[in-house]
C-alpha cells in the first residue's frame, strides 16, 4: 500500500476489502509521508519492520530487489489525488499491477499517460468506484441491458453529504484539508470527490456515455477554494437525459447515494443506505420490491457472482469494495497464469473509466463556472 495509514479512515477499509476473500495479503507499504506514522501503521497492520518503508520510491526499489515470489504483486494507492500518478506509473514501469482510489489522477494528461502505459504493458489497473460493486447495482445494469425497462428516457442520480457544511478544513483531526485544497485535490472539490461517483454510477448502469452537459457549481462555504456543491444536466447516448446532483454542504446527510432510472416500460430505484433492495415500478402504479441475496435465484448472474450472504443479511460498503478487489485479484491471477479472465472477473472499474472520470471533471468544471449556463461537449 501507498498511503492508508492508521491516521486516516479509507486505508483500513481498502485493506479489509482486499483481504476479505483470502486471495491477497498485505506484504509491504509506505503508509504515510511521515516515517513515524508509516512505521506505526505498518506494525499495526502486522508487517515486519523491513517491509515498512519511509517513501514509495524506497518501497519500489527494495521490493524489486527481492525474489519474484516474495515481492509485491500489486500496489494499492490511497493518497491525496496529487500523489496518485507517480507511484502508479512507477508500479506499471516495474511490472506491478495497480489499484487506485478515485479520481484516478490529478489531471487528465496524467490519466491518459497511465492509460497508455497500461495498454503498453498489458497490466491490470482497477479504480475503486465502490458503488458499482454493490450486487443491487449490478442487478440494475443487467435488467437494463436485458430491456426490462424498455428504451431508457431519464436518469436521476444524487449524492448528498453534509460533512463540509462548515469550514472544517481549518481544523485538525480530519481529512478535509487536502480535499478542499486545489493544489492537492485538483480542479474540482465536491465534483471530483463524490460527483465522479454519481457520474460513474449513471454510465455504469445504463451502459451509455455522457456526450455533453450543462452545469452549475457552487462554493457555499466562505473562504473555500473549490466547489462544495453542484448540479448537472447531462445528455447521454441514445437520447437519454440525466440529472446529477452532488453536494457536501447538505446538512444532516451522510452518504445519501441513490439512483432512479426511467424507461418506456418501467423504472428502477436504488438507495445506498438500503443496499439490498430494489424498487421496480411499472404501469398502473405497480411496485415490486426485489430483494438481493444469494438465495434469490431470480437474480442475474452478475449480482449472484458478487453476493456473499442470503437475503435478509445486507451487504454494504466494505463488501462492495471487496467485490472490486476480488474481481481485480482474480483477473491478475488469470493474467499471471496466461488464462483469459471471465466477464464476471473483469467487472470492475478500469483505466478507461479513470480517463473518463477525469474528462468528466474537466467538462463539468468548464460548464459549471460558466455564467451563461451553456451546454459543453464532453472534453476528450
Amino acid at each position: 500500500m501507498v498511503g492508508g495509514g492508521t491516521t486516516g479512515f479509507i486505508g483500513a477499509i481498502h485493506l479489509r476489502a482486499a483481504i476479505m476473500e483470502n486471495k491477497a495479503e498485505l506484504v509491504c507499504g509506505c503508509f504515510s509521508s511521515k516515517p513515524e506514522v508509516s512505521l506505526e501503521s505498518g506494525r499495526y497492520y502486522g508487517l515486519p519492520d523491513d517491509r515498512i518503508y519511509t517513501s514509495y520510491q524506497e518501497m519500489f526499489d527494495k521490493e524489486m530487489a527481492l525474489p519474484e515470489t516474495e515481492r509485491m504483486d500489486f500496489v494499492v494507492i490511497v493518497t491525496p489525488n496529487k500523489l496518485h500518478f507517480e507511484p502508479a506509473m512507477m508500479a506499471l514501469e516495474r511490472g506491478i499491477h495497480v489499484v487506485l482510489d478515485k479520481p484516478m489522477t490529478f489531471s487528465l494528461e496524467e490519466a491518459k499517460a497511465l492509460q497508455q502505459k497500461v495498454q503498453e504493458t498489458g497490466l491490470v489497473l482497477a479504480l475503486t468506484h465502490v458503488y458499482t460493486g454493490y450486487p443491487a447495482v449490478k442487478e440494475i445494469k443487467a435488467r437494463i441491458a436485458a430491456g426490462e425497462l424498455g428504451r431508457l428516457r431519464r436518469i436521476y442520480v444524487e449524492y448528498p453529504q453534509g460533512w463540509l457544511s462548515e469550514r472544517i478544513e481549518t481544523q485538525s483531526g480530519n481529512n478535509a484539508g487536502w480535499r478542499t485544497d486545489p493544489a492537492q485535490t485538483g480542479k474540482a472539490g465536491c465534483m471530483g470527490d463524490i460527483g465522479t461517483h454519481a457520474w460513474h454510477l449513471c454510465e455504469y448502469v445504463s451502459g451509455l456515455k455522457v456526450q455533453e452537459l450543462c452545469a452549475e457549481l457552487n462554493t457555499f462555504v466562505q473562504g473555500r477554494q473549490v466547489d462544495d456543491d453542484g448540479t448537472a444536466m447531462m445528455r447521454l447516448e441514445q437520447g437519454v437525459k440525466a440529472l446529477l446532483s452532488a453536494s457536501q454542504i447538505a446538512v444532516g446527510e451522510a452518504n445519501g447515494v441513490n439512483i432512479r432510472v426511467y424507461g418506456e416500460k418501467a423504472s428502477l430505484r436504488w438507495v445506498q443506505m438500503d443496499p439490498n433492495r430494489l424498487s421496480l415500478k411499472s404501469g398502473g402504479n405497480r411496485e415490486e420490491i426485489i430483494h438481493i441475496g444469494g438465495n434469490h435465484p431470480d437474480l442475474g448472474k452478475a449480482a449472484l457472482w458478487n453476493i456473499r450472504t442470503p437475503g435478509g443479511h445486507p451487504e454494504g460498503f466494505i463488501e462492495a469494495f471487496a467485490n472490486i478487489y476480488r474481481n481485480f485479484t482474480l483477473t491478475v491471477m488469470a493474467h499471471r497464469s496466461g488464462e483469459q479472465p471471465t466477464p464476471e472477473m473483469l467487472d470492475f472499474p478500469n483505466v478507461q473509466d479513470g480517463v473518463r472520470g477525469m474528462q468528466f471533471i474537466e467538462t463539468i468544471v468548464k460548464a459549471g463556472w460558466n455564467d451563461d449556463q451553456k451546454w459543453v461537449k464532453w472534453i476528450e
